[in-house]
């Protein structure tokens, strides 16, 4: 009895289990609002997957005339979605040239405002270190956290 329940044990943890030594993920993903700063979506998921696979499962939509700024992460966005915008990868054996790099600087200082809506979203201790409650309940979690910091900007 005791085996079968610790045997499910290591099932449930499987989940979770992002491949990576004593890392037992859970992803988040934000769409942030650049004009007001407001977090408008979240969607999360556990274990390893990449961004654009769980951009995919989120059933998240935007509008056509709606200019997306995205990581590397999402690449095949563009297929999908006309106006995203994302950095260009240094091809094998080629350095990316002068034009290129300008412009992975100039998309990277628009991101900007993403990273620093992430930092004040980690001042939250729960969110920046491990998570140690109950996995069920994350999501709910941080979208609390994430309504708490859009009701202190409209203060």
């Amino acid at each position: 009895m005791l085996l079968k329940h610790l045997l499910s044990g290591q099932k449930k943890q499987r989940r979770f289990y992002s491949g990576k030594k004593k890392r037992h993920t859970l992803k988040t993903q934000l769409v942030i609002d650049k004009a007001s700063q407001k977090v408008i979506c979240t969607s999360f998921i556990h274990a390893k997957r990449h961004d654009f696979h769980l951009f995919k499962q989120s059933s998240v939509r935007f509008q056509a005339s709606t200019q997306l700024l995205t990581d590397s992460g999402y690449q095949g966005l563009q297929k999908i979605h006309a106006k995203s915008q994302l950095p260009k990868k240094k091809p094998r054996k080629r350095p990316l040239t002068k034009e290129e790099k300008q412009a992975n600087k100039a998309l990277a200082s628009q991101r900007v405002l993403n990273e620093k809506v992430m930092g004040r979203l980690k001042r939250f201790k729960i969110i920046s270190g491990k998570y140690r409650n109950r996995h069920k309940r994350f999501g709910l979690r941080f979208n609390l956290i994430a309504n708490i910091y859009n009701f202190e900007l409209v203060k």
